[in-house]
């Protein structure tokens, strides 16, 4: 199968670099935002490198940092050629040096759209069922850099509080747990009474929706979604881009816009790794489509 997508994506022969204008890559880099823990998802986006070497003919290498602001930096200081961002992720690059990045695919849902929610949750038995039960509570957002994981949820539950997330004010506190992951974990063990992490919204809550980080844990064997209680959704979101360093050859961005956007088709498997669960595929996108997620980014960096 990889050796079918190569031979339809790559339109020469390419021994140890990928040529275009003069220029040359040695090897290709892949960064991965966090969310779970580094060694899944390195495993979810293995297939991926391993297709991205047939295409491009150079080694590719998978990079899993601790933190969201490891594959920004990655990405603007050059060290890092792709990633799939959240909005507010690329908020920040753009924000930080708007030549550096450009979007150019996205994921889309079964249903086609690419949207997504901030999903509040809790654990069955804790009787939590809303955001009311949950003042006094310890409540969890995850990376500052996540859309769904701390910007989104941290405007729209004050307007829904009519309080701040100062711990004190509304939850008794407030804390960071460092990924989505890791808040779905410490709801589920108990260590915090309530957080928010993402999902598309459709299909069945018992699996953790049809994709999402809910989906991940699902899959991962690390929840019973039976266990687990939506309490809150935010309004949709839009997925956030697959972004290509601008630097790069244009052949290459071209090839990689290919083998992305083909993915789904030729291998279902590794797109549902990719995509962190079902996917309709990845269709085209543009910059334009994240202007308000930078605008409210913007806004709040300079409150």
């Amino acid at each position: 199968m990889k050796t079918l997508i190569a031979a339809a994506l790559a339109t020469t022969a390419l021994t140890g670099a990928a040529l275009a204008g003069g220029h040359e890559i040695t090897e290709f880099r892949i960064g991965l935002l966090g969310g779970e823990n580094a060694q899944d998802r390195l495993a979810n986006n293995q297939c991926l490198a391993d297709y991205t070497s047939e295409v491009l003919g150079v080694e590719t290498k998978l990079f899993a940092p601790a933190d969201y602001n490891g594959v920004i930096q990655g990405l603007l200081g050059g060290t890092i050629d792709m990633a799939w961002l959240g909005a507010s992720a690329y908020a920040a690059a753009y924000l930080a040096d708007p030549e550096a990045v450009e979007p150019v695919l996205v994921k889309t849902n079964l249903d086609g759209s690419f949207s997504y929610h901030s999903i509040g949750f809790a654990r069955v038995d804790s009787g939590i069922t809303s955001l009311e039960d949950m003042q006094g509570k310890v409540f969890g957002f995850g990376d500052p850099n996540s859309t769904s994981g701390y910007l989104i949820p941290s405007i729209e539950i004050p307007m829904a509080t009519g309080a701040t997330m100062e711990s004190g004010d509304y939850f008794g506190e407030v804390k960071f747990t460092g990924g989505h992951e890791q808040t779905i974990v410490a709801v589920y063990n108990g260590d915090i009474d309530g957080g928010v992490t993402w999902a598309d919204g459709l299909g069945a809550w018992e699996d953790g929706y049809n994709s999402g980080a809910l989906r991940r844990a699902v899959d991962a064997g690390l929840v019973d979604m039976n266990e687990l209680v939506e309490i809150w959704k935010s309004k949709p979101i839009p997925e956030g881009p697959i972004v290509l360093r601008k630097a790069l050859p244009q052949d290459v961005k071209d090839k990689m816009i290919a083998l992305v956007s083909s993915l789904h088709e030729k291998d279902a498997d590794c797109a549902y790794g990719v995509a962190a669960g079902e996917t309709a595929g990845f269709a085209p996108i543009g910059h334009e489509a994240y202007e308000t997620i930078i605008a409210v980014r913007k806004a709040k960096q300079d409150s």
